[in-house]
């Protein structure tokens, strides 16, 4: 029994060191965690208001989106136009280009002609008037 009582007061002593080395060492860690607590308890808050701010966000580029879906609508019709301004551009350009070609392949031996005395500009230009007149018959008529 003596031994057994031995053993067990160095059994304390030995805690007792024990503790005494770890009580800096756990007053820090106690700190630690009271510091984190006191970050943990606005932490709520802060998030609401992150949150907040990101729903205004949203509902204000939703509204932008929202005008600018409505300016584009708006603009549609001059979209339109403009794309019938090409098509008839194109349509026009087409027809005076067919025009071109069928009074060429009719006068080929005057082509030669042309590139010779270098007329090739006078031949072009009376190749368009001769094409609007056409035209102009057409709309007449």
């Amino acid at each position: 029994m003596d031994w057994l009582g031995i053993g067990v007061i160095v059994i304390g002593v030995a805690f007792l060191g024990l503790v005494v080395l770890l009580v800096k060492p756990l007053n820090n860690l106690a700190g630690v965690l009271s510091n984190l607590q006191k970050t943990t308890d606005d932490l709520p808050q802060q998030v609401t208001d992150i949150t907040t701010q990101t729903k205004d966000v949203m509902n204000t580029s939703k509204d932008t989106l929202n005008s600018l879906n409505n300016q584009v609508k708006e603009l549609s019709p001059l979209f339109y136009i403009v794309g019938d301004a090409g098509r008839a551009a194109n349509h026009v350009s087409a027809s005076m280009a067919d025009a071109v070609t069928k009074m060429e392949t009719r006068t080929q031996n005057a082509s030669d002609l042309t590139h010779r005395k270098n007329l090739e500009g006078v031949y072009g230009a009376l190749t368009l008037g001769y094409f609007l007149y056409q035209k102009r018959n057409k709309m007449t008529k």
